[in-house]
């Protein structure tokens, strides 16, 4: 089934059909700068208009940055606060005419991985992490997903996690690729003491430069970069409109 994947980010927001049975993009996807502030309003509308570029008249799966339950957004995690409350599901139904499925940005990603990345056909505990913005995360058992874990809000060094090892910290402090790898693997580690996973997905805008910083990781488990890299929002956007 093809399906409109949408995935709002802190920085950029950006869709594009997708085939779910084989996880592929259908067209290059069209991205645009996540508004200023980015208030449900906005965002909702900057959404909307990835819809009407594409014609879109199907079904669409939207993931953002914030723990989602019954398509309500419950935080808002670099989007603005406004979002905490909002009905995000029912504001992007109504903008864009069709049905809408909302999730957390990260838990699309994870899906993805799971059903056509790093995480196809494994089971046991898999730890999807997201280094972008922020920290997102996604964790399954059994390929099943275990919603909202928000896992870049746990405390380090007196900060949220992704305040210390988010993509965006390596490239506004201009660290280099080794003293951010170190964090990285401090995090990872701290993640493995609490969830010992059998695998984690390091995804997010950073994993295209995995092999500049993953040599700095020692971590007591299989630690793999995300297959479907930087789509991957997109793709578990739109396999989540399918599986409801």
């Amino acid at each position: 089934m093809n399906v409109l994947g949408i995935d709002i980010g802190g920085s950029g927001i950006k869709g594009a059909p997708v085939d779910t049975s084989i996880g592929a993009l259908l067209a290059d996807r069209r991205r645009i700068d996540t508004p200023q502030p980015s208030t449900p309003d906005a965002v909702v509308a900057t959404a909307a208009s990835i819809v009407r570029f594409f014609s879109w008249e199907g079904p669409v799966g939207v993931a953002v940055p914030s723990v989602v339950q019954g398509g309500i957004a419950k935080t808002a995690a670099n989007v603005d606060s406004q979002w905490i409350g909002a009905p995000g599901e029912e504001l992007l139904s109504a903008a864009m005419g069709r049905p809408v499925v909302l999730l957390n940005d990260a838990d699309a990603a994870g899906l993805a991985e799971i059903r056509f990345g790093a995480g196809r056909g494994e089971a046991g505990v898999v730890l999807m992490v997201t280094f972008g913005t922020g920290i997102g995360s996604g964790l399954f058992v059994d390929g099943k997903l275990v919603p909202n874990t928000e896992l870049g809000h746990l405390e380090m060094h007196g900060m949220d996690a992704e305040h210390y090892a988010a993509g965006r910290i390596q490239e506004e402090d201009g660290m280099s690729y080794d003293d951010w790898g170190d964090r990285v693997n401090e995090y990872l580690n701290y993640l493995h003491r609490l969830f010992w996973p059998d695998l984690i997905i390091a995804g997010g805008g950073i994993s295209k430069e995995w092999d500049a910083w993953s040599g700095r990781l020692s971590v007591p488990t299989r630690v793999v970069p995300a297959e479907l890299r930087n789509d991957a929002g997109i793709v578990g956007a739109a396999v989540a409109a399918v599986s409801g």
